[in-house]
């Protein structure tokens, strides 16, 4: 019967009859969901053995690295999507040994914050795993990139106790930027002369003269402004940096904002960034005691397609306008 010809009566009646098979069979179903297949350990004598292998890895001790391995030893990387890869052998995941002790400065491994290692004993199969999440950090002797990374293992261990297969999940940009770091390499182009170089020399040029709105303008309205003495990933809307600039200009007069040898702008291949960057000199009066008042600043300044400046970054201490 459709529903929309029963009573209220009916509906609940009717309700409770189809719902109440449903909810036995919800129940049923999550109750047989829940299998348990071994035991996950906090303390494990393979825990201890995975720990050995990697301070030997860090070491650069091949022979003892080798000691913990089986013969069919495998090694691969846990992201990789190649369907055909076979792994590594037992000799080529000692020659990463090597490679890393002779490429690679400060190498150290700690435990990420809050993680430590598990070993999970499998009831089926009989399996022995161990996973871990650590910090692995170096720094790469040639090119200077930092490895600064988490590293997620996991170790597979044999019958014996020796470790048969072993999964990494790292971050392969970092290898990625080494390798890209052996050429040199151009990124776009350097001009001393530009209209955008202009642009912020206008800009300048308003501020020192007072002309706020002309100033302003070649602000985009949703530019974000920070500085050297900016909280770590804080930044400043449009109004804010307004608000901030009149309480400074009814504390001093400003004589002169002088450039500092020449601009730069550099159009970047990379993300197709437009950026100036110029060197000032702020020429300043304290207006309640006169004290005149030098400050030097770096801005750089990011422009979008239409010209306007979306990023602020200035480099100055505030600290000199407080000068006795």
């Amino acid at each position: 019967m459709p529903w929309r010809y029963l009573n209220n009566d009916q509906t609940n009646k009717e309700m409770k009859k189809t719902l109440l098979p449903v909810l036995l069979l919800v129940f049923t179903v999550s109750l047989a969901q829940k299998k348990k297949n071994g035991t996950i350990y906090l303390e494990h004598p393979t825990i201890e053995i995975a720990n050995e292998m990697i301070a030997a890895f860090v070491a650069g001790d091949e022979e003892k690295v080798g000691s913990f391995l089986a013969d069919d030893f495998k090694a691969y990387n846990g992201t990789s999507t190649n369907k055909d890869y076979k792994g590594r052998t037992k000799e080529q995941f000692l020659n990463g040994v090597k490679w890393y002790k002779e490429n690679f400065s400060y190498l150290s491994v700690s435990p990420s914050p809050g993680a430590y290692p598990d070993a999970l004993e499998y009831k089926e199969g009989g399996a022995v795993w161990v996973q871990t999440w650590n910090q692995y950090r170096g720094v790469h002797n040639e090119t200077g990139v930092k490895l600064d990374m988490p590293f997620h293992q996991l170790i597979e261990f044999d019958s014996d106790d020796k470790i048969k297969t072993l999964i990494n999940y790292d971050e392969s940009n970092v290898y990625r930027e080494i390798g890209r770091s052996y050429e040199d390499r151009q990124n776009g182009k350097l001009y001393d002369h530009h209209e955008y170089i202009n642009k912020v020399r206008r800009m300048m040029s308003a501020f020192e003269n007072n002309d706020l709105e002309m100033a302003y303008s070649y602000f985009d309205e949703e530019c974000r402004f920070n500085s050297l003495e900016s909280p770590v990933g804080e930044t400043m809307s449009l109004d804010e940096i307004k608000e901030r600039n009149k309480e400074v200009m009814e504390a001093f007069e400003i004589n002169s904002i002088d450039v500092v040898g020449y601009p730069d702008y550099l159009e970047y291949d990379l993300g197709d960034g437009q950026t100036v960057q110029s060197w000032w000199r702020f020429r300043m009066t304290r207006k309640a005691d006169g004290k005149k008042i030098v400050m030097p600043a770096l801005y750089i300044h990011d422009f979008n397609e239409e010209g306007k400046i979306v990023r602020s970054n200035a480099y100055i201490s505030t600290k000199v306008l407080d000068a006795k």
